[in-house]
C-alpha cells in the first residue's frame, strides 16, 4: 500500500503528486499522474503549498502555559528566572505532563514535527520534569520526535557539584537524551563547561547549552565552549542557543568567534522570541533587538537554526507555537529572506538535533506540512491557519479555517 499526496503545489509553482512507501517518498510525478489503487491512501491537497515539516530546536515545554500564574514583574531575564524558581515548588509530574503535550500538540498542528525541549533539573525539582518529558515524549512517538534535554541548574550555588553531577546522570538513566544547562550564569563558567563536556561524552549524549543570554560584552563563553567541544571531539553533536552577547561584539571578535564555531562545529539557535522579549529591558534609546549575529555565523559555515523558545511563561507571555511566527521575526528582525528563514525553522534546525534533512525529493522521510498559501514568502507572511500535517508519510494534524464576510 502506498500513500498518495495528490495535488500538491511545491514551492516552484508546479503540482504534483507525491507518492510514499512506508515511511519515505518513493515518487513525485506531474498532480493526477500517481496510479492510485483502492488499497492505497490518497490525500487530495487541493493545491496547497507543500513544505518540509518544521522542527523545533529549542523549546521549553515544562514552562508552557503558565504566564497567567507566574508573574515576572521586571520582564527581564533575571526576574523570569527569580519568578519561575519561586514557582517550581507547586509543580508535578502531572501538571507538567498535561501543560507539555498540549504545548506539542499545539506545534506539531502547526507542522512541527520534532521538537528538542529543555528541562529544568535542580535540587529543588529533582527529575520531577524529566519524567513528566519523557513521558509526553513516549506517548507522543507515533505523531512526532521530542528529545528531551536536562537544563542542569544555572550555577552550582546551594548544592555540590557531586550532587549536581549524581542527578544528571539519574535523569540520563532514566531516558533524557542531552546534555544542557546554562553555565555562562555561573561562578566559573569555563570550568562549568568542561563539567557538563564531559558528561555528554561519559553518556555518548549530545549537548546543547544556553549560551551568553545577556547584552553585556563582557560575557562572551562561546569562544571556550567551542575549543572545548571540538577538543572533546563531540562535532556536530554541539549546540549553543541564545548567543545573544556575540551580536553586540565588533565584527572580527564576532569572525574569531565565529570561525570557532565552524571548526567545532557547533550549530548556533537564534530564538528571536524570547530574546526580543527580556533584552534591553529599561533602554529606552536604541534598544538593542537581542540576536545572535547572524549574518557572521551563516558566513564562516556556522548551521543557524531558528527557534520560539518560551510559550507563554514569564520568560516570554506571548507565542502561538508556530514555527511561521518565528520565521516572520526572522525576517523583520533577522533581516533574512523568508526561504532562509524558513529554512532556520525547518532543515537547519532537524540538523541541531541529528536528524536527517527531509524535503521534496525520492527518498526523503514523509515530513510535510501543506499550508493553504501561494507562495513560501506568503506562508510565513500570512500564518494560513489551514494546514495538513504528515510524519513518516502518516497523516498526523489537520487543521481547516473558513471566513465569511457579511454583504453590505
Amino acid at each position: 500500500m502506498s500513500t498518495i499526496l495528490h495535488d500538491a503545489r511545491t514551492t516552484e509553482g508546479t503540482r504534483v503528486d507525491v507518492v510514499v512507501e512506508g515511511t519515505r517518498v518513493q515518487a513525485i510525478v506531474e498532480a493526477g499522474r500517481a496510479a492510485a489503487t483502492a488499497a492505497d491512501t490518497v490525500h487530495d491537497l487541493a493545491g496547497m503549498l507543500l513544505l518540509s515539516a518544521a522542527a523545533e530546536p529549542h523549546a521549553h515545554l515544562d514552562k508552557a502555559f503558565t504566564a497567567d500564574l507566574v508573574d515576572n514583574p521586571t520582564g527581564d531575564l533575571l526576574g523570569a528566572i527569580v519568578a519561575w524558581g519561586a514557582h517550581r515548588a507547586q509543580l508535578t509530574v502531572d501538571d507538567i505532563a498535561q501543560r507539555a503535550e498540549a504545548a506539542a500538540r499545539l506545534s506539531l498542528a502547526h507542522g512541527i514535527t520534532a521538537i528538542r525541549t529543555h528541562v529544568d533539573l535542580g535540587a529543588d525539582i529533582g527529575l520531577l520534569g524529566i519524567e513528566a518529558l519523557c513521558q509526553v515524549r513516549d506517548r507522543l512517538r507515533p505523531l512526532m520526535h521530542i528529545e528531551v534535554v536536562c537544563l542542569v541548574a544555572p550555577a552550582l550555588r546551594g548544592w555540590t557539584s557531586a550532587d549536581q553531577q549524581a542527578l544528571l546522570r539519574d535523569a540520563l538513566a532514566i531516558g533524557a537524551d542531552t546534555v544542557g544547562g546554562a553555565p555562562f550564569l555561573d561562578d566559573a563558567p569555563t570550568p562549568a563547561i568542561a563539567r557538563l563536556i564531559d558528561a555528554a561524552v561519559d553518556h555518548g549524549a549530545a549537548i546543547d547549552l544556553h549560551t551568553d543570554e545577556t547584552l553585556d560584552v563582557s560575557v562572551l563563553t562561546l569562544r571556550d565552549y567551542a575549543r572545548l567541544v571540538e577538543q572533546a571531539g563531540l562535532q556536530g553533536r554541539a549546540a549553543a542557543s541564545h548567543c545573544v552577547s556575540l551580536g553586540m561584539q565588533p565584527e572580527h571578535v564576532q569572525r574569531e568567534v565565529a570561525e570557532l564555531c565552524a571548526s567545532a562545529g557547533v550549530s548556533v539557535i537564534a530564538l528571536p522570541q524570547t530574546n526580543l522579549f527580556l533584552q534591553a529591558r529599561g533602554l529606552r534609546t536604541g534598544p538593542p533587538r537581542g540576536l545572535t549575529a547572524i549574518a557572521t555565523l551563516r558566513d564562516a559555515g556556522v548551521n543557524v537554526a531558528g527557534g520560539a523558545d518560551n510559550l507563554q511563561d514569564p520568560f516570554n507571555t506571548v507565542g502561538r507555537a508556530d514555527p511561521m511566527e518565528t520565521a516572520a521575526l526572522l525576517v523583520m528582525a533577522g533581516h533574512l529572506p523568508a526561504e532562509v528563514a524558513y529554512e532556520f525553522v525547518s532543515n537547519s534546525s532537524r540538523r541541531v538535533m541529528g536528524l536527517e534533512q527531509v524535503g521534496l525529493f525520492v527518498g526523503s522521510t514523509a515530513d510535510f506540512i501543506a499550508i493553504d498559501a501561494p507562495t513560501l514568502r506568503g506562508a510565513v507572511a500570512t500564518a494560513s491557519p489551514t494546514r495538513v500535517v504528515f510524519h513518516e508519510g502518516r497523516l498526523v494534524a489537520r487543521t481547516s479555517a473558513t471566513t465569511t464576510f457579511t454583504d453590505l
